[in-house]
């Protein structure tokens, strides 16, 4: 695989980046059989692994830590911080106290001296991102990371987090890593071009879209998904809107003479904002498939086809995004209370 520059880093990574979520209790629970993915992994070109701290609970950090023993130096290893990883609601988000004790664990469960990018999970609107960028700052001063990262960051954070950086003196980011696929282009309106603007690589995750673009579940409605797969993102995986739009999008990988799937990531790897695609999977079988796709590229036409089903800049359906303002989901937030104005 061609090497890319992971932003400004000065890091080079591979097109797809090996995610480890399924790795533990949630997918393949065996150790050995994750260690057998990832090294078949990195025998293919992949150089690139994403994890975080509350995939599994911790244990997927432990898993990869021992299927990298003896490989550490032949990756870019990348993990994220700020999801619960208790009941306690200090064992969660981004405030420095937080920071400092989480990167120790994920050290500790790597069984590495130093993470090469460390991101924030999800905007923690509860910490002050000055505060947050501080604690990074020293973390990279101490060696235990080399670069940091945010993830479905919108355009404004991204900005209000460099901007708070260069003010401060602060580590800039150096990567987001947003939700992207044929059926999620939300992405492209504002924050790939906030991204090109500053410099940051992008390492995009959902690719297939919660599995909805590896044809799988074509002619099937969202009722009729297994609940163990709708689990997983049920308000994407019983959006009818989407299922519409996989079924407009299979006679164009049918015309290409190519699988949906390969469709999907070349997708991704067409547009030249993106770094890396995400990849996930969860047995040696599904791997194979999926590195199969990387030779593949589409052409013009091709990409005019999927433009006309899912328009350039647009969502279809329920947006696959890792966070939401809460005032989006509490109608309470966005509604002053009835006399409050009068009382003013």
């Amino acid at each position: 695989m061609h090497l890319r520059p992971l932003g400004r880093t000065g890091m080079q990574v591979s097109p797809y980046c090996l995610g480890t979520m399924m790795f533990g209790p949630v997918g393949t629970p065996d150790p050995d059989d994750c260690r057998r993915i990832v090294h078949r992994a990195l025998d293919a070109g992949i150089n690139f692994v994403d994890t975080a701290d509350v995939y599994g609970g911790g244990a997927t950090e432990e898993i990869l830590g021992s299927a990298l023993r003896g490989r550490r130096d032949d990756v870019i290893l990348a993990t994220k911080f700020g999801g619960p990883m208790s009941e306690n609601l200090n064992h969660r988000g981004a405030s420095r106290r937080w920071i400092v004790s989480a990167v120790e664990n994920s050290l500790r469960r790597l069984r590495v001296d130093h993470i090469d990018l460390y991101q924030i999970h999800h905007f923690d609107p509860l910490t002050d991102l000055d505060e947050t960028l501080s604690a990074l700052t020293d973390l990279v001063t101490s060696g235990k990371i080399r670069a940091v990262g945010s993830s479905s960051f919108v355009a404004s954070d991204i900005v209000e987090a460099m901007w708070i950086a260069e003010r401060g003196n602060r580590v800039k980011l150096h990567t987001e890593q947003p939700s992207y696929s044929i059926l999620a282009r939300g992405i492209e309106r504002e924050v790939l071009p906030v991204c090109d603007r500053h410099g940051l690589g992008v390492l995009t995750w959902s690719p297939l879209a919660w599995g909805l673009l590896t044809g799988k579940y074509l002619g099937e409605t969202g009722a009729s998904v297994s609940s163990s797969r709708a689990k997983w993102g049920p308000r994407h995986m019983t959006d009818p809107q989407k299922f519409d739009a996989v079924e407009r999008l299979a006679p164009v990988a049918q015309r290409a003479g190519i699988s949906m799937t390969h469709m999907a990531l070349a997708f991704i790897s067409a547009n030249p904002s993106v770094t890396s695609a995400i990849i996930g999977p969860r047995t040696a079988e599904q791997l194979d498939d999926l590195l199969a796709g990387a030779v593949v590229e589409l052409d013009d036409d091709v990409l005019d086809q999927i433009d006309k089903v899912v328009p350039p800049g647009t969502d279809v359906g329920v947006s696959d995004v890792g966070y939401v303002p809460a005032s989006l989901l509490d109608p309470a937030l966005r509604r002053r209370r009835l006399g409050a104005r009068s009382a003013a």
